[in-house]
């Protein structure tokens, strides 16, 4: 009851009217940002940071960056459906059906089996979210320094291992942004680290210069360079037909079961570490397909095949929420640009979040249930209007976002060098995507590697040097553990092969796509 309590108190907060239209500037700035051809939510937080750094009031800010977030998720599944183009990886299963769906002129039913899936879902997961993070925050206050360094070591080797097709390449990502984040002063000794005689790096490569320069400069560049191979043809929408919310009853009685077996799948996968959004969608696309009745009608363009994954999809966003509120702990790369964010306004989540700030926590969780509906008004009725953004050309549009980004990169430093940083590293970021090295490991290396070393050595000074720490306590060894099955998971088809007595090369490695 006090959990309901508390929600209550964060209704009280959010229906006031500033913070009303915090929400509502949220979902608005990250559907129009997220509807753009080939970017994705991380992108659009990215590229919208520097923006909220000019705000006074955290709660407000956290309001419209919870927003941006969703606005992002909802706008990525009409690029998927109308332009066969997903933002990221986690809209390919929606783009699979939906894109054939517009095409045989069922664009409207696609849209809004994504729309009101993806109310149903984060709504539900919504609800999830506000019964199990105070638990688990309590559960996290019995946390120790060598549980919070396996605990950051299990987050980065499990998205490393999982994301991509080859783990060198995850492991060199991973390798770069545990450098960037090293670069500055030691936080334990005040020695200078990788600043090169440089006054402007003794502070170290701000995250926001880091999180901008691979998403919004690398990203931005890497979609320009492909500018001739994405579709530049929006299938039209057809008139408006019958049916409540431009479904009929087949379409209901074919999508609610999809919404609800989504979120159950969507949720749990969200709070893991490497979770994210790409396995459960794909799960939901898979498990759709094989017991559907009408499995001929999968890739010509199957509602259930869009229902699920975009369940499964904004799920996974309320189950990301779990180990960033109470562990501190991003689980993707969206999430480590969230979690940067807090950092901002010397907010640092963790389990100390829900007792230090529980008006603000609160706040943003309730938030949530605002911004569904927001989005939910938002999408459906003004569908014309989205469509509308994606007729903007496309040079004009990303030579856009590049000065956008410069902007703001100088806003929120003040200084020029760290322009040219984010630029350095947008450059990297670009010829990464080129060459497929995945980009989540290099942001969580960089957020997460601080950290990790400060718990480490922490760990080390209060056991006198004596490294079995690490293994007698159970929860710490567990944790550890858990690192090597997440390296191992990848290269389990591998395995059972091997115990099959079948060809270990025949088998492909286990791997999903990013996270952004």
């Amino acid at each position: 009851m006090n959990v309901f309590g508390d929600l209550l108190s964060g209704f009280g907060t959010v229906l006031e009217p500033q913070y009303l239209l915090y929400a509502a500037i949220g979902v608005t700035l990250g559907t129009f940002v997220g509807v753009l051809p080939g970017i994705g939510p991380a992108l659009t937080i990215a590229l919208l940071l520097p923006v909220t750094f000019s705000l006074d009031d955290p709660i407000g800010t956290f309001i419209m960056f919870a927003g941006i977030y969703y606005g992002a998720m909802y706008g990525g599944s009409t690029t998927s459906i109308l332009l066969n183009t997903p933002g990221e990886s986690a809209s390919v299963a929606t783009a699979i059906e939906g894109y054939q769906m517009a095409r045989r002129g069922r664009a409207r039913a696609a849209l809004a089996t994504a729309a009101i899936g993806s109310f149903v879902a984060g709504t539900i997961s919504t609800l999830l979210l506000t019964l199990f993070a105070k638990p688990v925050a309590s559960l996290a206050t019995s946390f120790r320094a060598a549980d919070y360094f396996a605990l950051a070591l299990l987050a980065m080797v499990a998205v490393t291992a999982l994301v991509g097709r080859s783990l060198v390449r995850g492991l060199i990502s991973l390798c770069l942004g545990l450098f960037l984040g090293l670069v500055g002063l030691d936080e334990l000794t005040g020695q200078a680290r990788f600043s090169f005689g440089t006054l402007e790096l003794l502070d170290g490569i701000d995250v926001v210069v880091i999180i901008v320069g691979l998403f919004a400069i690398g990203e931005t560049l890497y979609v320009a360079s492909r500018l001739r191979r994405l579709p530049e043809h929006v299938t039209p929408l057809e008139p408006g037909g019958g049916g409540f919310g431009w479904l009929s009853r087949q379409d209901w009685s074919r999508s609610w079961r999809p919404w609800l077996r989504g979120t159950a799948v969507g949720f749990p996968f969200g709070a893991l570490p490497s979770g994210g959004a790409d396995i459960p969608t794909f799960l939901s696309y898979t498990y759709e397909r094989h017991r559907a009745k009408n499995r001929a009608e999968f890739g010509r363009g199957a509602i259930e095949g869009v229902a699920g994954p975009e369940a499964a999809n904004n799920a996974a966003f309320s189950g990301v929420l779990v180990p960033l509120l109470t562990l501190g702990i991003p689980t993707s790369a969206t999430a480590a640009v969230m979690l940067a964010a807090f950092q901002n306004f010397n907010v640092q989540p963790g389990p100390q979040l829900f007792d230090k700030s529980p008006e603000l926590v609160w706040a943003l969780i309730a938030s949530l249930y605002v911004g569904n509906v927001l989005l939910l008004a938002l999408n459906l009725p003004l569908i014309r209007l989205w469509v509308r953004v994606l007729q903007i050309p496309r040079p004009m549009l990303y030579a856009g976002i590049l000065v956008f980004a410069t902007l703001g990169v100088y806003a929120a430093t003040n200084s020029v060098i760290q322009v040219l940083i984010a630029y350095g590293i947008g450059v990297i970021g670009f010829f990464m995507r080129h060459f497929e090295f995945p980009i989540a490991p290099v942001i969580l290396g960089a957020i997460l590697g601080p950290m990790m070393e400060l718990q480490f050595r922490r760990t080390l000074v209060l056991s006198n040097g004596d490294l079995s720490v690490f293994v007698t306590r159970p929860l710490t060894a567990v944790l550890l553990g858990l690192v090597v099955v997440a390296v191992l998971v990848p290269f389990l088809p591998r395995i059972v092969a091997r115990l099959r007595g079948r060809s270990p090369a025949s088998a492909r490695r286990l791997a999903f796509g990013e996270d952004d």
